[in-house]
């Protein structure tokens, strides 16, 4: 079993930026893949972000140049650092463990809006 707590959401203005944070624990030794989704009302929810244990990274065109993806292995937590952000990136922002099995965070809300 693996439990992911983001932080970092809120209310920002355009242009602005964000870091949220995605604390993992549990079994977090049979996770191979990490990434960041984002809900819209009413849509499915979307990959932004993805990180491989390998250390590659995978964006959405929408974000790529302004969002970046890490994780710090030795505090197990990852990141998304969103910059220049643009009110259609207002969404819930979900975080996702995948190795056997799927886990998800509770998610964030972010809002972008003057």
């Amino acid at each position: 079993q693996v439990r992911l707590v983001e932080s970092g959401g809120g209310l920002v203005q355009p242009g602005g930026s964000l870091r949220l944070s995605c604390a993992a624990s549990g079994s977090t030794f049979s996770v191979n893949f990490m990434g960041w989704y984002r809900q819209y009302p009413g849509k499915e929810r979307e990959l932004v972000a993805s990180i491989a244990s390998s250390g590659s990274t995978n964006y959405a065109d929408s974000v790529k140049s302004r969002f970046t993806i890490s994780k710090d292995n030795a505090k197990n937590t990852m990141y998304l650092q969103m910059n220049s952000l643009k009110p259609e990136d207002t969404a819930v922002y979900y975080c996702k463990a995948a190795g056997r099995y799927h886990y998800w965070g509770q998610g964030t809300q972010v809002t972008v809006s003057s």
